[in-house]
């Protein structure tokens, strides 16, 4: 057995293999529901959402019986972007959250991402005790009688989230826009479309007809030039690309054009610098970036903090320095006044469509979508 679960981003692997299996996410949930207790959490509660990938049934029906078995509620929301866990797991006053997903990764991948209380991913120590208990097979007396606990399926959880996002772009207005979406055929496949189109965007809908298997296959984040041809045939605005959990957007431009993250990273923090929404004067990014960001946010007077790569060393420079933006050039964008991880969709309150004059193109033209396949349920 190996001597680590988690990664920079949680567990992931193969679905069912090991670590990713029926057997391993049954002792994760009830490794979670001690954790929780010993760590003084009075939450009984637990949050699950998945992307659309085949295996996410098996896992979530695994987990749920170790939370259950161990007395804790499930709360069961379906298909949803990590960031609406995230979020959800704070608003419906959970213990934790836990997002069925491996982002980017092809459709035999999966994995978990697991949120504390406070919707932010789980601390080291958290996450070091949970491996242990699961890695060393800890044993515990299940509950029994009414202290085992249930499982619901929240059927508002979608609409929740939705209100979020509107709420927290002071329910900004993108009429007159025309926005191509390219969801990936995962988790965003719903809420995307629908956020901009309450909104008032124009909106054409890509990769929207998940089946279990087509999860990033040829659309979506990896594959931005699809929705770039797309923008360029239908005379649109803009390009969006989410990935797997709609935690990552990539952007194409009026041309059709990829635009680089670190050019979004710079057009953000501009933007909210020119609002006064900036915090500290100062964005955060890895050290991916490269030195024009550094040099653009120089000559704009504004700050910039290094981080090691992944979005989660991000979010901790951002709480510890009190900041309210940073991300990866990859396509994390974190937005920490309201969100406490990247979020892909409410990005769009600094949705400015750049020049196409001056946005370089990435890669070949995608030769379009792929077949379509019944809708994942």
């Amino acid at each position: 057995m190996a001597t680590q679960l988690f990664g920079t981003d949680g567990i992931r692997g193969k679905a069912n293999e090991y670590p990713i299996t029926p057997e391993i996410a049954l002792r994760i949930g009830q490794a979670i529901s001690r954790v929780l207790r010993s760590s003084g959490a009075n939450h009984n509660r637990v949050i699950i959402g998945k992307d659309t990938r085949i295996s996410g049934y098996m896992l979530e029906t695994a987990l749920t019986s170790g939370l259950v078995s161990s007395g804790m509620d499930v709360f069961l929301v379906g298909p949803m972007p990590t960031p609406a866990v995230a979020h959800l797991t704070k608003s419906m006053g959970c213990g934790a959250g836990i997002m069925l997903t491996a982002s980017h990764n092809p459709y035999e991948d999966n994995g978990l991402k697991i949120f504390g209380p406070d919707g932010f991913k789980l601390s080291d120590d958290l996450e070091a005790l949970v491996e242990q208990e699961v890695l060393y097979d800890v044993k515990a007396n299940g509950v029994t009688g009414d202290k085992i606990g249930k499982a619901y399926r929240i059927d508002d959880a979608r609409g929740r989230y939705i209100e979020f996002v509107k709420q927290s772009l002071g329910n900004a207005h993108l009429d007159g826009m025309k926005i191509v979406v390219d969801c990936g055929h995962g988790a965003g496949y719903l809420l995307a479309p629908l956020i901009f189109k309450e909104l008032g965007a124009k909106v054409v809908k890509l990769g929207v007809e998940p089946d279990g298997i087509n999860i990033n296959a040829g659309v979506g984040a990896l594959y931005p030039e699809f929705a770039g041809k797309v923008v360029k045939e239908q005379g649109a605005d803009v390009g969006i690309s989410l990935d797997g959990d709609a935690d990552r957007v990539i952007f194409s431009d009026a041309s059709g054009a990829s635009v680089s993250g670190d050019r979004i990273l710079a057009l953000c923090a501009l933007a909210l610098k020119e609002e006064g929404k900036l915090s500290g004067n100062t964005m955060v990014c890895t050290v991916m970036s490269n030195l024009g960001l550094h040099e653009a946010m120089r000559k704009a007077g504004i700050g910039v903090v290094t981080t090691a790569v992944s979005d989660r060393h991000v979010i901790e420079a951002l709480r510890k320095g009190g900041y309210s933006f940073g991300g990866e050039n990859s396509g994390h964008l974190i937005f920490s006044d309201y969100a406490s991880t990247g979020d892909g969709i409410l990005s769009v309150d600094e949705l400015h469509p750049p020049r196409p004059e001056h946005t370089p193109s990435d890669g070949p033209s995608h030769d379009g979508p792929p077949p379509k396949r019944p809708k994942h349920s």
